[in-house]
């Protein structure tokens, strides 16, 4: 039996790695040409509804790259249906909601997850990949902030106008529906561990948009929260937003094992600023369209600074965008595994 690659893992936990682990974020899809094969017979929806295809594509890139985790192909959105939410992911443009939320009384009539029945192709999902697997497996889910910005919204935003609005004038409506999704958060991801996934990453991919203290008073408690419910799980739990600098210690506060960092924040500013966590991060993705000796540097600078502490995972700072090549996140992971693994040693001597 082939033996389990834990790197992953044992970075989530601060222990000792032979080599920083590599990941990245949107690994599955969108720049494999085996992918976009598939993608002219079967939509997003149609791929996550047929589990073992499903499980494909999750574990192309672990084949193709040499990364040290997967990430279960699906959507923030994927749970979104069973509570009553009509979206339809479109391309070019994202989720697309008919039936945005307005008032409190659209809150209300939303219902509640059964993953068993509802979600059961991701569970499926799961189980299969786990048979194949010889990395950790990943999974997610949407933050309450950033799906109930599509909710109110309706659809992808530049400015989030909608949901703060709604979140300054409705108050007690928006209380209520942070409650109602963080329940389908809390469930979702615990049936998702059970099904066997060895990691969580909450996405809230959006939330950077609010300042310090509307976090504070409107999301922070939800988070909290849910990261409570969830810890007693007993897998490592990633933390990630865009554009959240400002709220990286109020991450660091929440009972998380993994501050994720997207691309503007620097890794040793993030450690000067207190956090000792281990973090996750965070080349540019647009680096990879540069030539290597760039992207060389880039990535060196990063894993320089990400070995001065214990607990760190080499990720980008946001996900992989259709035109980034596949042999060149393949040569990354291999620079990465090489270069880390030369520095670990000197560290240890």
């Amino acid at each position: 039996m082939t033996k389990m690659n834990d790197q992953f893992l044992r970075a989530c936990r601060k222990e000792q790695v032979s080599h920083v682990p590599v990941w990245y974020m949107r690994q599955a899809g969108r720049s494999q040409p085996e992918y976009r094969e598939l993608k002219k017979k079967y939509s997003l929806e149609e791929i996550t509804h047929r589990p073992e295809t499903c499980a494909w594509v999750t574990k192309l890139p672990v084949d193709q790259y040499n990364n040290d985790a997967a990430i279960l192909y699906k959507d923030i959105m994927t749970p979104l249906p069973a509570i009553g939410v009509n979206v339809k992911i479109k391309s070019g443009i994202g989720p697309v909601i008919s039936n945005p939320i307005e008032s409190l009384k659209d809150v209300m009539k939303l219902g509640n997850l059964e993953p068993e029945k509802d979600v059961d192709f991701v569970l499926e999902t799961i189980k299969i990949l786990r048979g194949q697997l010889t990395v950790p497996l990943i999974s997610f889910s949407g933050a309450p902030f950033t799906l109930a910005s599509y909710l109110i919204e309706g659809g992808p935003s530049k400015n989030y106008n909608k949901v703060k609005a709604f979140m300054y004038s409705q108050t007690e409506a928006w209380f209520q529906l942070m409650e109602k999704l963080g329940d389908m958060v809390i469930t979702y991801v615990k049936s998702q561990i059970h099904a066997g996934a060895q990691a969580i990453q909450i996405f809230d991919s959006w939330v950077g948009a609010l300042n310090q203290e509307d976090y504070r008073k409107f999301v922070k408690p939800i988070m909290e929260r849910i990261f409570t419910e969830l810890r007693g799980e007993g897998v490592p739990l990633i933390m990630f937003g865009v554009g959240a600098r400002h709220l990286t210690k109020d991450w660091h506060d929440l009972p998380l094992d993994v501050v994720g960092l997207d691309w503007r924040y620097p890794i040793a500013e993030a450690r000067k600023d207190g956090i000792v966590k281990t973090v996750q991060g965070n080349l540019d993705p647009c680096v990879l369209m540069a030539p290597w000796d760039v992207i060389e540097e880039k990535a060196k600078g990063i894993i320089d600074q990400g070995l001065t502490h214990p607990g760190f995972i080499f990720n980008l700072g946001h996900g992989v965008f259709p035109e980034i090549k596949p042999e060149t996140l393949k040569r990354l992971t291999s620079f990465v595994h090489e270069y880390s693994a030369e520095r670990i040693a000197k560290l240890n001597q």
